[in-house]
């Protein structure tokens, strides 16, 4: 009754096992049931003591004290408590369903001995400051990744990766996954109007950001499609475009990727602005890399690596400075450190304290970083090896 899944049991129970939702009765009050099972095992242990007792001193006297307590003992260990309960264990549905049945009789039938036996043994606990209540059986973040990690033999592994991202989602934040600033594509209105239609004819992307002279100064996002479908009618300017941006949405650094994503579908967004506690920009988010966290990068080239981490021949990689440390340990399978910098660029600078020549090289962990290429005050391209 104790060993079986209580999670199994209740999906049993949801599609209409009887003995299932009976297991579920009997366990929500642990002390009755514990209370009915023990007084029904004591009685027989103390019925069979005193029955082999007396078999001993009918067959061979008073000779027959000392042969009965071994021979019961044998006996009971074998047939009534390891054999069964081994059993029991390795097949605990198996056994708890019919028994749930008889343990239900028993409990009417033993009840007023079963509350007398309770009555005590809860108030013993009480001196203890022992709360008896119903088990909770909630799991635990860290208790359901590891039910989940644990879970290969059933699950696909691609589902199973995914369920892990899920239940880490909550400690990563938007600055973890967002678009550096300086990566950002955007668009300054303040710009000759041929150079800003330029630039959305040649943008990458479906949605841009649109300031005025300064990044920090964004006053919408547009939507190059409809902005291309205004040209074609020939009545796309300055202040048709104004017209049609949306207002910026802006989010925190420190707010969470599970929070985001619930705020972006209420507000039915595709991406934020991603903003630091004094206002400035910093990056922006979009759906996809939220989505991304989920179910792994939107990309068809296996491995998954990318233009910013290219292998060498001798097993070590070429990695951009701006690189996500979470998406080298993700795609490489590493655990560089990410509890301070996000990028490789901060890594480097926060070990050394300085911003380094080319050729300098240090370890951190069981990573070997040399740096490769320097770019005015950042680090350009480093080659990392894992020792």
């Amino acid at each position: 009754m104790m060993a079986v899944n209580r999670y199994r049991i209740k999906t049993r129970a949801e599609q209409g096992n009887r003995s299932a939702r009976l297991v579920l009765r009997l366990l929500a009050e642990p002390d009755r049931l514990l209370g009915t099972i023990l007084f029904g095992n004591n009685v027989a242990n103390i019925a069979a003591s005193t029955l082999a007792t007396v078999i001993g001193l009918r067959l061979f006297g008073d000779v027959g004290l000392a042969y009965a307590p071994m021979i019961l003992v044998f006996v009971v260990l074998i047939f009534a408590e390891v054999a069964p309960k081994t059993l029991a264990a390795l097949y605990p549905e198996v056994i708890a369903f019919p028994a749930s049945w008889v343990l239900l009789g028993l409990q009417y039938l033993l009840a007023p001995a079963v509350w007398l036996v309770k009555f005590f043994s809860n108030g013993l606990l009480r001196l203890f400051r022992v709360k008896v209540t119903a088990q909770n059986d909630a799991l635990s973040n860290e208790e359901l990744r590891a039910a989940v990690a644990e879970s290969s033999g059933l699950l696909n592994t691609s589902h199973q990766s995914m369920l892990l991202r899920i239940l880490e989602m909550e400690k990563i934040t938007v600055e973890d996954v967002m678009v550096p600033r300086a990566e950002m594509e955007a668009i300054d209105l303040d710009d000759d109007w041929e150079d800003v239609v330029e630039q959305l004819a040649t943008s990458h992307h479906t949605r841009v950001p649109i300031f005025k002279g300064s990044l920090d100064n964004i006053i919408g996002i547009a939507h190059i499609r409809k902005m291309f479908y205004l040209s074609q009618m020939g009545e796309f300017n300055k202040d048709t475009m104004l017209a049609m941006i949306r207002e910026p949405y802006f989010i925190p650094e420190n707010t969470s990727v599970t929070h985001a994503l619930t705020n972006l579908q209420d507000r039915r967004r595709r991406f934020g602005i991603v903003v630091d506690e004094y206002g400035d920009i910093k990056g922006l988010v979009t759906l996809e890399l939220i989505l991304e966290e989920v179910v792994g990068e939107f990309t068809s080239i296996a491995p998954a690596l990318d233009d910013d981490i290219d292998e060498e021949r001798d097993g070590s990689f070429l990695v951009r400075g701006s690189t996500n440390i979470r998406d080298i340990n993700r795609k490489l399978n590493w655990e560089l450190p990410t509890n301070k910098s996000k990028t490789i660029n901060g890594l480097i600078t926060e070990q050394l304290e300085d911003i380094p020549e080319a050729a300098t090289c240090f370890k951190v962990a069981e990573y070997v970083v040399e740096i490769v290429q320097t770019r005015d005050t950042s680090v350009h391209v480093a080659r990392i090896s894992k020792q």
